[in-house]
């Protein structure tokens, strides 16, 4: 099984996830909550992230994350709804705070 390295800021917390993870997996692997995820169906926006590494191994975004995301304000590119991403590669990202 080849593993794949998440860094998360700000906190700087590195996790390694089976390649093909949903990010979803980071709230199992550590007891702190460093993503807020909500409703994990990409509705909410609670987990958006910047990624500042790696945006082509989170898999591609679909077109309601993308809609979603410009509804958000988040246009540009950069931005993704963590629930929807599967780590692929490694990749680096940063919570947005989203209140």
């Amino acid at each position: 099984m080849t593993m794949k390295r998440l860094k998360i800021l700000p906190t700087g917390t590195e996790i390694l996830l089976p390649a093909g993870s949903p990010l979803t997996e980071v709230e199992y692997e550590i007891s702190q909550q460093l993503i807020p995820f909500g409703c994990r169906s990409g509705a909410c926006g609670a987990c958006v992230i910047e990624v500042l590494e790696g945006f082509g191994s989170l898999g591609e975004p679909d077109d309601d994350e993308l809609d979603f995301l410009h509804d958000l304000g988040r246009t540009g590119g950069t931005h993704r709804l963590a629930c929807q991403c599967r780590l692929q590669g490694d990749a680096a990202v940063r919570v947005v705070d989203t209140t």
